[in-house]
């Protein structure tokens, strides 16, 4: 009897165990697609908006960084202490089409 009761019981937590384990990868897999399209609404569109185009490290607490965003360009500051807008609205050079 006991025998039995123990086998039950360890068949129990086996079950218990591939249930989270599933959770826990579904979980996993629903946050990778969520993440991959988007909550914001990009959905479909395909095309980044942001990127960092270049940067300079200028000493080793601040650096310059250039920014493009819709076709606009940011040259930015960056420092421990505060971050500095240098220059705004700088057009971007026309990106050559792929053949």
């Amino acid at each position: 009897m006991t025998d039995l009761f123990a086998a039950e019981s360890y068949l129990r937590f086996a079950a218990a165990l591939v249930f989270v384990l599933a959770l826990i990868g579904a979980s996993g897999w629903l946050l990778r697609r969520l993440h991959s399209h988007g909550l914001a609404g990009r959905a479909g569109r395909g095309v980044r908006r942001l990127a960092v185009v270049e940067g300079l490290v200028l000493d080793a607490r601040r650096r310059l960084v250039l920014v493009r965003r819709d076709r606009v360009e940011h040259l930015l500051l960056l420092g421990p202490d505060r971050d500095l807008v240098i220059e705004t609205r700088i057009a971007a050079p026309e990106e050559p089409e792929e053949p």
